[in-house]
Parts: structure tokens; sequence; C-alpha cells
């Protein structure tokens, strides 16, 4: 939904003006509008989106601020606290699992250097710094992101530079409309399906080239490497020296959800900015009064949410219900031992994506985990509501400590053979039939 507001530019007016909703296929011509009416002096349009995933507005150029990003106020002020004593590192890494909102901590942390009227508090949000920041155009914010080998390939050629700005601005969107984008929800955007992105030895020399000129504008220079981990080791090898020692007033900030992946000889260059799982009463207090959720409501889904912002955003909208499904359908078909509704399983779950199938397994062994939990009578401990609570309560019997783990076995199994391009077919069919070995009464 795409919602348009009429009114005075610079006025207390325009507070109370009328809203005008259109389709989101209609956002051309609302554009069309908000120009035009800003090339008189009269009445002027202001933009906004609606969108429902995250059940707010976002203002065009809405700042990226430490107060926007959901919990972590020891981190913020730990912050807030080194740029105001003037220790600011030459290369940070923000290390989180995805919807943890190591990214929008970053945006904000980086804004907040580029800030020319910051406080102690946080960025002003309103000076010509912080407005560019928030719309990821800021000159002397250089973005550097995981793309697949097209468009590698289409960066690389002879169109580069325009393939290269549409790639840039597809990323902007998409880290706009979502703070705490995930390396799935990316690939998504590109379509890659079945595909796993990397950052390539050409970006890196492009990095290098890029610091060696001065700031344009700001007080520092910054690189921002979303998903470093990504890196082609020839790519992380050849900024090594300039991660150790980079220019003048020049700074690294990464942001990574799976350090482990990054060589040693990166992350010892880096100081490393812990970014733990948000606290269930900031992420209940986040869907009450940003999202207007019920208060209880907003209670469960923090619960089940494990720390994971973007988790308890798609339990508001979806309740992961194609997932559950898929859940459910595949332990009962085990507890039953119908291998021929398990083949079948099997061969509709082949069809999946690599990043489909990674977040079924996430999925899968989460609910298992809160199963064991109802099952050792830890209910406090067991993150579930609605039709997933009710499930379990009926199949937590099933999982004990005895075949747990070979449960969890054999779904971190199925995820690294697809992870390795095995035949999926094949890595389904011996899945099920491995894992119905442990399920059920025997």
């Amino acid at each position: 939904m795409i919602i348009v507001q009429i009114g005075y530019k610079n006025s207390e007016k325009s507070k109370n003006a009328p809203l005008v909703a259109g389709k989101k296929s209609d956002m051309p011509k609302l554009f069309m509008v908000k120009y035009l009416c800003r090339l008189y002096s009269g009445p002027c349009v202001e933009l906004r989106k609606k969108r429902y995933l995250w059940g707010e507005y976002f203002d065009e150029g809405i700042a990226m601020q430490f107060n926007d990003v959901v919990g972590h106020a020891p981190l913020k002020e730990r912050l807030l606290r080194a740029v105001g004593d003037g220790r600011v590192p030459h290369a940070q890494l923000f290390v989180g699992a995805r919807g943890t909102g190591n990214l929008a901590l970053a945006l904000a942390y980086v804004q907040y250097l580029m800030c020319t009227n910051r406080t102690e508090l946080d960025s002003c949000g309103e000076c010509p710094a912080c407005r560019k920041a928030a719309k990821l155009v800021h000159p002397d914010i250089h973005l550097v992101f995981p793309v697949g080998a097209t468009e590698r390939a289409e960066t690389e050629g002879a169109e580069r530079d325009d393939r290269a700005s549409d790639i840039l601005a597809h990323w902007r969107q998409a880290v706009l409309e979502n703070p705490y984008l995930g390396e799935a929800e990316w690939y998504g955007v590109l379509d890659m399906k079945n595909k796993q992105g990397m950052i390539s030895t050409v970006t890196a020399s492009e990095v290098i080239k890029t610091l060696s000129y001065k700031p344009y504008e700001g007080a520092y220079k910054v690189m921002l490497i979303w998903l470093p981990e990504r890196m082609h080791v020839a790519a992380a090898n050849k900024l090594l020296k300039i991660v150790e020692e980079p220019p003048e007033r020049t700074v690294f900030v990464m942001v990574s959800e799976n350090p482990s992946l990054l060589l040693k000889t990166i992350t010892s260059r880096t100081q490393q900015v812990m970014v733990p799982p948000i606290d269930a009463a900031s992420i209940a207090a986040a869907l009450e009064q940003r999202h207007g959720l019920p208060a209880a409501h907003a209670a469960d889904i923090s619960r089940m949410a494990s720390g994971s912002f973007s988790r308890a955003l798609a339990l508001a909208e979806t309740q992961d219900g194609e997932l559950f499904e898929r859940y459910v359908q595949l332990m009962r078909s085990c507890y039953a031992n119908r291998y021929l509704d398990l083949l079948a399983w099997a061969e509709d779950a082949a069809r999946m994506g690599r990043e489909e199938v990674k977040r079924f397994v996430a999925y899968a062994i989460d609910l298992t985990r809160n199963c064991l939990m109802l099952n050792l009578g830890l209910p406090e401990l067991s993150f579930m509501a609605g039709q997933e609570q009710q499930f379990g309560n009926k199949f937590a019997p099933f999982i004990t400590q005895q075949n747990v783990f070979r449960i969890v076995g054999e779904l971190s199994r199925l995820n690294e053979h697809i992870a390795q391009n095995a035949n999926a077919g094949i890595v389904f069919t011996d899945f099920v039939l491995k894992l119905s070995q442990h399920i059920g009464p025997r």
C-alpha cells in the first residue's frame, strides 16, 4: 500500500493533512505527483510507504538513528561513548545472527559518525549529512555486499557502471525497506534461487581504489562491508593491508552473520562488536508501540522470536504457516512409518532452493528444541504459541533426550549436503528414511 499525504511544506498544517491511498502499482504516478508539486511553492505532497510486514510508515529519507534500533541499550551507549571520547577504531566487525540488528546498529553508527550536529545520545537526523546517510547516498559512505555470479559478470563487463549502479540501487532499497535484512532476503531480491553470493577480487580492487581518495565532505570516509564472510579468499587477502593500515580518517565497518567463515587474518585486524539476541521485552515493546499489536500477542511473539526482530515480524504476519505445515507433515509421516508419504514429501521438498532449505532447517531445529523443553517440564523455555503450541503439546512426548541429538544431527547434515550442491532428490530421500528411525514408538 502506498500512501500520499497532501499538506504544506514546513508548515504545522501538514500534520493534519489528508492521506490519499493508492495501490502499489500506482507508485510511479504518486512519485510524479510529488515531483510536480515540489516545483511550485504551493501545496506539496509527502510520500510515505506502508509495508505490512514492518507495520509502519517509512517517510522519505527516514534517519537510521540509534533510537530506531530495537533493544541493545548497553551496546548503543558503548558506541556513543567511544565516538564521544574520540576512540573510533579503524576497523570494526559487527557480529550477530540474522534479525538481531547488527546491520541496523552499523547503519546507525555510521550515520552518527557522519552527523555534523550529533548529541551525546544520537545523531540529529536533520542535518544534510544525516539525510544523505539515511538514504545511503552520502558520498563518503561506500557500500560492499555479495552478489551472484551473473551480477558479478555483468558488473565487470562493458556496461559495468550502469549495471553496478542498478544493483547498488536494489541493495539500498532493500535495506531502507528492511534494516534487518538477511542474506536469504537479499538473494531473493536478486532472484538467485539456489545460488550463493560472493564479494569478488574485482570488488576488492575497487575498495582499494576508492579509499585512496580523501573524504569528500565528512569527517570520515566509511567502507561498509555487509557479509564479509562471502569474500573470495583472494579478495580477502587483497584487503589485508588496507584493513590493517587504512588511510587517514578512513573507517571499515563490517557486518557479519557468520564470522567463523572469515579469514582469521581479517578478524584479527578488526575490533569485534558482538550483537547479542534482542531481549524479549524490547521486541514486545517495539511490536506493541511501533506496529500496533495487542500487548498479549506481542508478548507471545517476543518469546517465540528467540531474540530476532526479523523473526518476530515474520511471526506477526504469517506465523511461519508453510514451514509449520511442512514440519508437521514430516513428523507425522515419520511417526506412522508412512514411507510412501515420506517419499512424496522428499520429492516436494527437493524443489526448494538452498536458502529455503536453510530456513526450513533452522525452523525445524527450533521447533524440535521447543518440544524437548515441554517434554522436560520447562514450558517457560518453550517459545511457542497458537498452532505451534497445540502441536507441541501433543508431539513433545516423542522428542526426548535420547533422540533429540539424532534428529538435530540429521537436520544439520541435510543443510550441509544441500549447501555442498549434492543432488537434492537423493539427499532428501536419504534424510527422511534416516529421520523416520528416530521418531515414534519402537
